[in-house]
């Protein structure tokens, strides 16, 4: 049995799909943050089979939810303080995204003019499909 630490204050993303934690590394920017990181993968499960872990210790005021709730939302949140977990999250599809994925539209308003955010809306929940706010592009 592997057997990592508890951590006094932060964040456990458990329940993510095998192989999917460095894509969530780099979506959340981990790397470029002050903080402790534990990446678990293809741990045993036995809801999933197996899974990854993201262990995050410190303070997290900029963590984006959205961007985890648009790569997966059926990962739980854990918030951990003072070494025990204080509060459970489970995460939706974001009805809106914010510079997380772009427009592959060239004729796109966010193509000429570089500062435009790139935003993007909950089109279809269904099919999870998201569409560019300025030229209706669906990101796929």
């Amino acid at each position: 049995m592997l057997n990592i630490s508890g951590i006094k204050e932060g964040v456990v993303l458990d329940h993510i799909q095998a192989g999917k934690s460095m894509e969530i590394y780099k979506y959340l920017g981990l790397g470029k943050m002050d903080c402790t990181v534990a990446i678990i993968k293809n741990a045993r499960s036995s809801k999933m089979g197996r899974k990854d872990i993201i262990k995050i210790e410190g303070p997290l005021d900029s963590l984006d939810l959205d961007v985890l709730g648009y790569i997966d939302h059926t990962i739980t949140v854990n918030i951990i303080r003072d070494e025990r977990i204080v509060e459970k999250r489970c995460l939706s599809l974001p009805d809106r995204l914010v510079n997380v994925i772009h427009c592959k539209n060239p004729r796109c308003i966010t193509s000429v003019e570089q500062e435009l955010p790139h935003i993007f809306y909950l089109a279809d929940k269904e099919k999870e499909v998201y569409r560019c706010q300025y030229c209706d592009e669906k990101h796929s």
